[in-house]
């Protein structure tokens, strides 16, 4: 059966619902919004070169989704990012491989020498990936947390001397204290490349906004005044919460700061309505995975970074 491959419409509300709509099919751990797609389309950095697609059969089905572009932050030109999603009931028809030869294309006429991608830890995914010329890099692991029935622990009271609890909302007027924790944190992200720091008014413009970062459940922990820790919350504005970024500045690691972070931010989710909480970890990052299961949550699924070089 012919399928069409195009790239999203910008402005057209149908195609981004129905690349959210497939997105949330295949990845349901992931809070994917038309609304945030609209705004990262928007907002994207012109070096980033973002380009949406859309995998369609002649009845009008869509297949699969895509989305590809440059690494901007990357400190070494030539790497490019292929994200496919393909939904249950479309798997092995041919729209995997449409999208990946469609973004290919697009990426090698940018110059990129080098893809990366996000394959499920499934046999099905792993051979089509591997059939196409990816290999594997390293693990990361999706974790969920059931916001109704899992108890969460108690926040301490009283808090530790010089301790005291914040949210984002509180820093509206000056986000630079946030934005100087959030670089230095992302410095230390396990990654297959290396990240230069994105400057602050790019950091503000891609973060401050957002139609899915929710700033008061993301939650802050100040150690005699200064930011220490911070959990970053993304929601759909329905019931499923997403734990953006969660660090620790290096000065104040060791100190259990960036469990009271995410803590107190699942708590604010939790009275807010928020039924579904996940997270995502490198499968190297073993303070976090430990954080993480301390709060409660539970592996649910895992991917690989997949790498080709055009």
């Amino acid at each position: 059966m012919t399928l069409t491959v195009r790239a999203l419409r910008a402005g057209v509300p149908a195609d981004a619902e129905a690349f959210a709509r497939t997105r949330r099919a295949t990845i349901p751990y992931l809070v994917c919004t038309a609304e945030a797609l609209a705004w990262e389309a928007a907002h994207a950095p012109a070096s980033q070169r973002l380009r949406r697609l859309l995998a369609a059969r002649p009845d009008g089905t869509v297949a699969g989704c895509a989305d590809t572009g440059l690494l901007a932050g990357s400190t070494a030109p030539g790497h490019g990012f292929l994200h496919t999603a393909v939904p249950p009931g479309q798997e092995g028809r041919g729209a995997g491989a449409a999208l990946v030869a469609a973004g290919e294309a697009y990426l090698a006429g940018l110059g990129v020498r080098r893809v990366h991608s996000w394959v499920a830890d499934e046999d099905g995914a792993r051979r089509f990936a591997e059939r196409l010329g990816y290999r594997r890099s390293r693990q990361a692991r999706f974790l969920g947390l059931d916001l109704r029935r899992t108890p969460l622990p108690e926040l301490p009271a009283p808090l530790p001397a010089g301790v005291a609890l914040a949210s984002v909302a509180d820093f509206a007027d000056d986000l630079r204290p946030l934005y100087e924790a959030d670089v230095e944190c992302a410095a230390d992200e396990p990654g297959d490349v290396d990240v230069g720091a994105t400057p602050y008014e790019v950091w503000l413009r891609l973060n401050w906004g957002r139609p899915d970062w929710d700033p008061g459940l993301s939650g802050v922990v100040l150690v005699d005044g200064r930011v220490a820790a911070y959990s970053v919350a993304q929601t759909d504005g329905v019931d499923r919460y997403w734990s953006g970024m969660t660090g620790t500045r290096r000065a104040y690691r060791g100190r259990g700061l960036a469990a009271l972070a995410k803590l107190a931010a699942l708590r604010r989710a939790r009275a807010a309505g928020y039924a579904h909480a996940y997270t995502g970890n490198d499968a190297t990052n073993a303070p976090m995975l430990a954080v993480n299961r301390r709060l409660g949550y539970r592996v649910v699924a895992s991917e690989w970074r997949h790498l080709k070089a055009l």
